[in-house]
Parts: structure tokens; C-alpha cells; sequence
């Protein structure tokens, strides 16, 4: 390897990558990157292509165009390939055999892995298994076969963390306690790609989201990235005292729209570069008002608008 090869922060990078099945593009044109250290979700209805391109990436399909790049975390950017403990991969459906119990079944996976027999523990107790650890897998709840799916992925100390509908099967303590690992592996430099319709719940647990449509990446970036290109209205919902809803109002004039929902609420939609006059405006007639809610455009929202909007 040259020495002279300049030094890279990007853990993956996928330049033109496309899969035809039959002529038809699966995966189509892709060009993405990925940091060390940060979380991409990529999001898109069923059959837009974020399983293929999952495979693609895990090598266990080959790409009809295109090149995938794997850098190690530990060797200070030189590109390498990717070997079986570079990629940890929880799949959406976990399939586990049903007779072995949860410990000799992580136990297998170490020694595929070629990792000491004492990960297993420390895994078993970080998802809290530990105490279910010596039970037959089919007497797991969907819940736990999930978290010995996120402890298989875990060995090794993966550089790239690929996870699919991550959090399915979990009750709400546990999804908080998922994403409480994963955050603390992306402090240690692993980077996750995580693959879900839960957009409520990964919009504010993730750094970067890629929308995908008919295997084509329609946008990435940041949340507020996305915020500022859709140009949504922010919505101000106001309670106020009955019959001074007009009265608040009064002075309102466009780009802001107003809808009355009852005698007691108003809607008012503007622009988000006009939502802090309007908060100020609404705020200096406080003993009309009654609570201000400020509704910024969510995931879901900006997810309708760039696979469903009137865009070019």
C-alpha cells in the first residue's frame, strides 16, 4: 500500500453502485459515504432498495456497476477489506435454532467470529440476557431473540454496524436502552447504518438520514438539512381564552395562514425564518393566550414531501 495515500474519517464509501435484477435497477446509481463514528438511517417505502442495498454492502451480492470502499477504524484510514469482524449485521428477522440456549448460541457465533469465549458475557449482560443466558431460545419473547441478535452483531467490536428495523419486537424501556448502546459504540468510532419505518423514533437518534425511492437516493443530511430544502411551514398551535383568538390575530398578515379549529384553538402555518416574529408577536399578548405549541416539520412529514411532492 502507498504510505503517500491520503488519510480518510469515512468508515464506507459507495460511489455509482447499482444491482440489476433482470434489467431492473434494485440499487441505481449510488453514491453515499459514510463518517467514523456516525449513524445514517436510510428510510423508503418497501421494495426501494434498502435490503439490496444492505447486501451489497454485507459482499453477499455483487453489484451490476460501481465500487464498494471499507475502511478499518484501527488502521488509520488505509482501505482494506472488509473482513468478518469489520461488519457487525442485526437482520429484521432474527432466526435463531430454537433448542440451543441463548449463551452457546452466542458462544457459536464467537468462535465464527474468532473472538474470546468471555465477550459472550459481557454481551449477554449489556442486553440483559444474562439472566436468561442457560434458556432454550424457543422460550425467548421476540423481544429478547432481538437483543441476542444485537449481542451476535456486537462481537468482535465491529467498525460498521448494520442494522435492520433494529427495534422491532421491543417494548418502549428497551428501544431506549438499544439506542443507549449503539450511541455508546459510535463514541468508540463505530459507524451504524440503521434501516427503518420507525421515523418518529430514529429522526432524533440519528446524524444522518438518506431517503430512498425506487432504488434511488432522493435526499441526505441532516435533519435540519432536510428541513431547510422541504421549506415545510413551521405550524404554532394556540390556546387562548375563549373569544380572543381573533383579537390575537389581528395584525397577522401573509406569508402566515390562519385556521381556527374551535373557540378555543388556532393554527397559524408561516415560514420558519417568520417563526420567532410570530412567537414574539403572539408572546406580547400573553393574558389572551393560554399555551403556544410549535410543531416543526417531523421525519414523517419530510418524508411524504420528498418521495411524494410535487418535485422534479
Amino acid at each position: 500500500m502507498n504510505s503517500a495515500e491520503p488519510v480518510t474519517t469515512n468508515t464506507l464509501e459507495l460511489k455509482g453502485l447499482s444491482k440489476l435484477y433482470d434489467s431492473r435497477p434494485a440499487v441505481d446509481n449510488i453514491d453515499l459515504d459514510l463518517h467514523k463514528g456516525e449513524s445514517l438511517a436510510i428510510i423508503g417505502h418497501n421494495g426501494a432498495g434498502k435490503t439490496t442495498l444492505m447486501k451489497l454492502v454485507l459482499g453477499l451480492t455483487r453489484p451490476s456497476a460501481g465500487t464498494i470502499n471499507h475502511w478499518s477504524c484501527e488502521n488509520s484510514g488505509n482501505r482494506i477489506t472488509a473482513s468478518n469482524n469489520s461488519i457487525g449485521f442485526l437482520p429484521e428477522s432474527v432466526a435463531f435454532p430454537g433448542t440451543i440456549n441463548g449463551r452457546k448460541m452466542l458462544s457459536f457465533y464467537a468462535r465464527l467470529k474468532r473472538q474470546p469465549q468471555r465477550q459472550c458475557d459481557q454481551l449477554l449482560e449489556l442486553v440483559g440476557l444474562t439472566n436468561a443466558a442457560n434458556q432454550k431460545i424457543n422460550t425467548y419473547s421476540k423481544g429478547m431473540r432481538q437483543r441476542l441478535g444485537l449481542a451476535q452483531a456486537l462481537l468482535g467490536n465491529p467498525d460498521l454496524l448494520l442494522l435492520d428495523e433494529p427495534t422491532s419486537g421491543l417494548d418502549p424501556f428497551l428501544r431506549s436502552h438499544f439506542y443507549e448502546i449503539v450511541s455508546a459504540r459510535q463514541l468508540s468510532g463505530t459507524s451504524v447504518i440503521i434501516s427503518s419505518h420507525a421515523l418518529t423514533e430514529i429522526e432524533a437518534r440519528t446524524d444522518r438520514i438518506a431517503i430512498m425511492k425506487a432504488g434511488r437516493l432522493l435526499e441526505q443530511g441532516s435533519l435540519e438539512q432536510l428541513r431547510a430544502r422541504a421549506a415545510l411551514p413551521v405550524r404554532i398551535l394556540v390556546r387562548h381564552k375563549t373569544g380572543q383568538g381573533e383579537t390575537l390575530v389581528a395584525e397577522v398578515a401573509q406569508p402566515v395562514s390562519v385556521e381556527y379549529l374551535n373557540e378555543g384553538e388556532l393554527l397559524l402555518s408561516c415560514p420558519e425564518k417568520d417563526k420567532l416574529r410570530w412567537l414574539h408577536h403572539l408572546s406580547a399578548q400573553s393574558d389572551s393566550l393560554l399555551d403556544i405549541t410549535v410543531r416543526t416539520p417531523g421525519l414523517d412529514e419530510l418524508y411524504t414531501y420528498f418521495v411524494n411532492g410535487d418535485r422534479t
